[in-house]
């Protein structure tokens, strides 16, 4: 996935610290080199002279005994003599430099907290804390028991902080004053939570603003270590709410919404009661494969036309299928589409990804194929392996036209008493409001993919509730949003066509425990056993039959000129928020 991991925050996997001050700088001690006798001095100098002496001597000897074609074993005495020098000044000097070291490897300081190379300024710190036997290069170890649910994380009774809180004021004073970073607490001290606690201390110094109202208690942090989120400091709550029960294809589903704007849920569920009570909607996956496209560069036009009519012969693409697929046993190359500009050539490649969204699995695949070609076209130069061709979290005509993650086309037919009794409207007047709005008014704003009315809205909504990545909401919300009266004009027959829906069931946020949970209510939780991509892809029709039902009632809403009426009901507080704390 296109800038999936792409953060300003490095990483926080064991990072390295940076030294700033010295511990002999702020005490005033001489360091330990300074306090080295003077005859140490001279023997340490002797010996670095002996060795590099010895091995020139060695070698310039060997390469004569090449050149004239000597056995190397032969020597004569002044070889001897040196043979035994340069043993005996490197055991010499790896015994006064390279024991420390090797034991720094082998057997790691136990509490060693923050700049592991100063070892004198560590000292104070491993005097403080001796009773702590916490290895700072251990592996996390952020240890949950169970507690009761209290909010819509996960909820686990974190292992509480045996150190004092005058420590915890230590490290929070350098992170402030910059000498300790603050990405690298997970990683120094071995405890998520306690790391976020000491982190939304810091920052909330470093700026002078209040974080009271963002929680830090009832959260998992171990869960997103290293995957989902860099530096955490608490956790956004977003209200979930149940659509439905929504009928397709003969199947009920309640469909979690994770959103903050009143009336939403509230429409996709009345959608959802018009759609059940009409008999139910049908959806079709019509295709399914998620795209990335690179761009390579050549020295002329020529040479990038060759390499397109290369990718795209019929005779090497079960060549390059078996080099792709070595990336994943999911991973399935499908096709490649090569399009140019000058010199440069942009390779669309797409396939299959079994229950992954699939971002990182074609990467891995294209990168394959990139470095095969490289023997044959050495000339080319691998600009980027996203040339914003796939396209990914932007609008672009080619998801539209040829779609991109799963392709589906969702529809009903709602009877003419369901739309007067339960949408308040007539068939006549939402088959006008579609021609007029999403079809004619969207071509005059010159829409992309926009032909509907709030896709997005639902989109959204579901992805965040289980776990998607949002960003992508952009090409997933791409649907056109069709109507017309059938049954003699008594009926409504209403369809969503949306080519470029990308979700996953596993990988990403789909892990996290409230996500899980709301994949579990859908009944697509993890990887089909059965069907690999199974349940993704009946997470898409989800998703479009989710979208079916809310394109229904908000233009029933504005066909029957409810839409503000509604709005101000449901979507307006009279809590004075500015008063709360």
């Amino acid at each position: 996935m296109e800038a999936r991991w792409r953060s300003s925050a490095k990483p926080v996997q064991a990072p390295k610290t940076t030294k700033t001050v010295s511990f002999e700088e702020v005490s005033g001690k001489a360091s330990s080199s300074e306090a080295l006798p003077l005859s140490l001095h001279l023997t340490n100098a002797v010996f670095f002279s002996l060795f590099f002496s010895v091995v020139y001597f060695l070698l310039s000897r060997w390469r004569e005994k090449i050149r004239t074609s000597t056995p190397l074993h032969l020597v004569n005495l002044s070889e001897i003599v040196a043979i035994f020098a340069f043993i005996a000044s490197f055991v010499y000097l790896l015994g006064f430099f390279g024991i420390d070291f090797v034991q720094s490897l082998i057997l790691r300081p136990s509490t060693d907290l923050w700049n592991s190379e100063d070892e004198e300024e560590n000292e104070a710190l491993l005097r403080k804390e001796d009773a702590r036997k916490i290895p700072c290069g251990q592996a996390l170890d952020c240890s949950v028991t169970s507690a009761p649910i209290i909010s819509a994380q996960k909820v686990v009774d974190e292992k509480p902080v045996k150190l004092t809180t005058k420590e915890d004021e230590e490290i929070i004073k350098a992170i402030v004053a910059g000498t300790t970073p603050s990405y690298s607490l997970e990683s120094k001290l071995g405890d998520c939570k306690r790391a976020a606690s000491i982190r939304r201390e810091a920052l909330g110094r470093i700026t002078g603003k209040s974080l009271s109202g963002l929680p830090l208690d009832g959260f998992d942090y171990e869960s997103i270590l290293g995957q989902c989120c860099e530096m955490p400091i608490g956790y956004v709550q977003i209200p979930v709410g149940i659509a439905g029960p929504l009928l397709l294809n003969g199947k009920e589903y309640s469909v979690p919404m994770a959103t903050t704007e009143g009336c939403l849920v509230a429409s996709t569920n009345r959608g959802c009661k018009a759609i059940h009570l009409s008999g139910g909607a049908s959806s079709v996956l019509l295709k399914d494969g998620m795209a990335r496209a690179p761009v390579v560069r050549f020295g002329t036009a020529k040479r990038a036309v060759d390499l397109k009519f290369y990718l795209e012969d019929p005779e090497n693409f079960e060549t390059l299928a078996v080099v792709f697929n070595r990336s994943s046993r999911f991973a399935r190359l499908q096709g490649i589409k090569c399009v140019i500009a000058g010199k440069n050539l942009y390779l669309r490649f797409t396939c299959s990804t079994g229950d992954a969204m699939g971002m990182n699995m074609v990467s891995k695949g294209v990168q394959n194929v990139l470095d095969f070609l490289q023997t044959d076209f050495p000339d080319m130069d691998v600009i980027g392996i996203s040339g914003n061709f796939c396209s990914d979290k932007k609008p672009a005509a080619v998801n539209w036209i040829e779609g991109r993650g799963k392709s589906v086309v969702c529809e009903a037919i709602i009877k003419g008493d369901v739309v007067r009794k339960v949408l308040k409207t007539s068939v006549e007047s939402l088959v006008e409001l579609n021609m007029l709005k999403n079809l004619t008014g969207s071509a005059m704003a010159g829409a992309l993919g926009g032909f509907n009315a709030h896709a997005s809205n639902i989109v959204s909504a579901v992805y965040i509730a289980t776990g998607q990545d949002p960003a992508q909401n952009i090409e997933s919300s791409h649907c056109i949003t069709m109507m017309e009266a059938v049954n003699e004009g008594n009926d409504l027959h209403i369809s969503v066509t949306m080519p470029s829906i990308e979700v996953g069931t596993v990988g990403g946020g789909t892990q996290l425990a409230s996500q899980s949970a709301c994949l579990n209510l859908l009944g697509v939780k993890g990887a089909s056993q059965e069907s690999p991509g199974a349940n993704s892809r009946r997470l898409a029709t989800i998703v479009a039959g989710a979208v079916l039902a809310g394109e229904l009632s908000l233009m029933s809403a504005l066909a029957a000129g409810q839409l503000v009426k509604s709005h101000m009901k449901y979507n307006r507080s009279s809590k004075d928020v500015s008063k709360t704390s």
